[in-house]
């Protein structure tokens, strides 16, 4: 299926400068260190981001772009991207990757990790410290509501987070807070244009399902959530900071790893908190609501030298070795 291009339209007579200034000076109070990369699919939103960051800092801007290869459109895509910034004569830099997904795993997931690894990649290559990510209120607030329709704890109901760290690389998203429409309106007003991903359309996924009926519903019965779900999502990475520094002080006072009988003077709750972060931390794996509960279990009923535990946790296994816990990735 090919990409469809927006048409660049003839810019408006009264152009909205006051959306325009406010975007660009959300992006300037930021500060980056430059020069500064932003991740580049052709999209609406990191056109109008790209765009915005070139004009704050002109010669110090590098675009990203990420081939996926997982639709015929992804030639197309490449292609717009390098005539906008051979346009603008901004440099564009390109990684190829493969991003299937093998069996049992999210395709989304797959496609997420394959996606920053290589951003991650190309800065690093080209000594870019900061990569840019468009992602809005909008996808933030659908972020919230997959989390919530998965029953999620508190990491999960966090939502994106403005920044983190990769490989090396300082990855932010300056536009958490900034409506996807009024980028699309801006760039409507500068007659600017940009790609469509097929994809999008596609309402087998559940999050093109929530952006194009939820959020409208929404929309129309609480107009301000964009603000309150953002600030619900603040409130909880709040919250899942402190706990992350509760686990990893109970973690220390273990030596780093967890001791069976120290687990078993904490009360479950702390428990699992310590164990959660061990695993999500420390090794990279994502325990299930029933592996977690299945290893507390057994960590209760672990009172004697010969009861051995060994319980699939995410990619690997947890196991008892002496008096503590060993994970051992399954690769």
């Amino acid at each position: 299926m090919a990409a469809s291009s927006t048409p660049r339209p003839t810019p408006r007579a009264e152009r909205p400068h006051e959306l325009a200034s406010g975007l660009g000076a959300r992006l300037a109070s930021r500060q980056p260190a430059l020069p500064l990369a932003v991740a580049f699919s052709g999209g609406a939103d990191s056109t109008a981001l790209l765009l915005l960051a070139a004009r704050t800092w002109p010669g110090q801007v590098h675009a990203l772009h990420v081939h996926h290869g997982l639709q015929a459109a992804a030639d197309d895509f490449e292609r717009h991207c390098h005539e906008l910034c051979q346009r603008l004569r901004l440099p564009l830099h390109v990684a190829r990757v493969d991003a299937r997904h093998a069996p049992g795993d999210s395709p989304e997931d797959a496609a997420r990790r394959a996606r920053y690894g290589a951003l991650a990649a190309l800065a690093r290559e080209r000594g870019l410290r900061t990569v840019w990510l468009a992602q809005h209120a909008d996808d933030q607030a659908e972020t919230l509501l997959l989390a919530l329709s998965r029953g999620a704890g508190l990491p999960g109901l966090a939502a994106m987070p403005e920044a983190f760290e990769r490989e090396g690389v300082r990855f932010e998203r300056p536009w958490l807070e900034v409506p996807g429409p009024a980028l699309r309106d801006w760039l409507r007003a500068e007659g600017e244009g940009w790609i469509e991903d097929p994809s999008n359309a596609d309402t087998a996924f559940t999050r093109n399902r929530i952006r194009r009926e939820l959020l409208p519903a929404l929309e129309a019965a609480f107009p301000a959530f964009r603000e309150t779900f953002a600030r619900s999502a603040r409130h909880a990475a709040q919250a899942q900071k402190l706990l992350a520094n509760v686990a990893a002080e109970d973690l220390a006072a273990m030596a780093g790893e967890p001791h069976i009988e120290a687990l078993q003077r904490l009360p479950r709750e702390r428990q699992a908190n310590l164990l959660r972060h061990w695993l999500r931390s420390v090794h990279d794996g994502a325990p299930s609501a029933a592996q977690l509960g299945e290893l507390l279990d057994q960590i209760d009923a672990c009172r004697t030298r010969g009861h051995r535990i060994r319980i699939k946790v995410a990619s690997g296994f947890v196991e008892r070795q002496g008096g503590r816990l060993h994970y051992t990735p399954t690769v």
